[in-house]
C-alpha cells in the first residue's frame, strides 16, 4: 500500500526546492535576529551588520525616518519578534503557507523601505526582493511536496489516531 504522504516523482523537485526555500528563509530571519543581539560578534567585525540592538534600532530609524524615536523602538522590537517567529515556523514547518505569505510581506516591506530610504542598490545588493520572491513561491507551492514539516507530522499522527484499529467493527 502506497503511503498517502509520498510525493509522486514529478513533485520530488518541488519537495527539495521547498525544503531549501524554507531553510534559507528561516536561516536569514534567525541570523538577522542573532546579529541584533551580538551573537555573530561586535559591530564592524567580519560579516556583522549591527552587532548590537542599538545599532539595529539606528538602522530602523534610517529605514523609517518618518517614525518618532519611540515608535522606532516599537517597530524594531515588533520586527525582531516577527522575524524570530517566522524563522522558527519556517524551520519547523509550522503553517508553512501562512508563514511564507507573512515572510513575503515582511521582506517586501523591508525591501521597499530600503529602496526608498537607502536607494535602489541596497535591497538589490542584499537580495531582499529575491528573498521576498522565494517566500512568495513557497507560499504558492502545492502542499503535497512539503517534506519534513511539523504540520505534516501532526496531520499524519492525527490521521492515524482517527483510523479505527484493525479488526474493529
Amino acid at each position: 500500500m502506497k503511503n498517502r504522504h509520498t510525493a509522486p516523482a514529478a513533485l520530488r523537485p518541488w519537495a527539495v526546492t521547498t525544503l531549501l526555500a524554507r531553510l534559507v528563509l528561516a536561516a536569514g530571519f534567525l541570523s538577522a535576529v542573532a546579529d541584533r543581539f551580538g551573537l555573530w560578534g561586535a559591530a564592524g567585525t567580519g560579516n556583522v551588520a549591527w552587532g548590537d540592538y542599538d545599532a539595529y534600532l539606528s538602522y530602523v530609524h534610517d529605514l523609517a525616518p518618518y517614525l518618532s524615536d519611540g515608535l522606532v523602538d516599537v517597530a524594531g522590537g515588533a520586527a525582531t519578534v516577527v522575524e524570530a517567529i517566522l524563522g522558527v515556523t519556517l524551520l519547523l514547518g509550522v503553517r508553512v503557507r501562512a508563514s511564507a505569505w507573512a515572510s513575503a510581506a515582511v521582506l517586501l516591506g523591508f525591501a521597499l523601505s530600503m529602496f526608498f530610504f537607502s536607494g535602489p542598490q541596497a535591497p538589490l545588493n542584499s537580495s531582499v526582493f529575491t528573498a521576498a520572491a522565494a517566500a512568495s513561491l513557497l507560499a504558492l507551492t502545492p502542499t503535497t511536496p512539503l517534506p519534513l514539516t511539523l504540520d505534516r507530522t501532526l496531520t499524519r499522527t492525527t490521521a492515524s489516531a482517527d483510523r479505527p484499529a484493525e479488526g474493529a467493527a
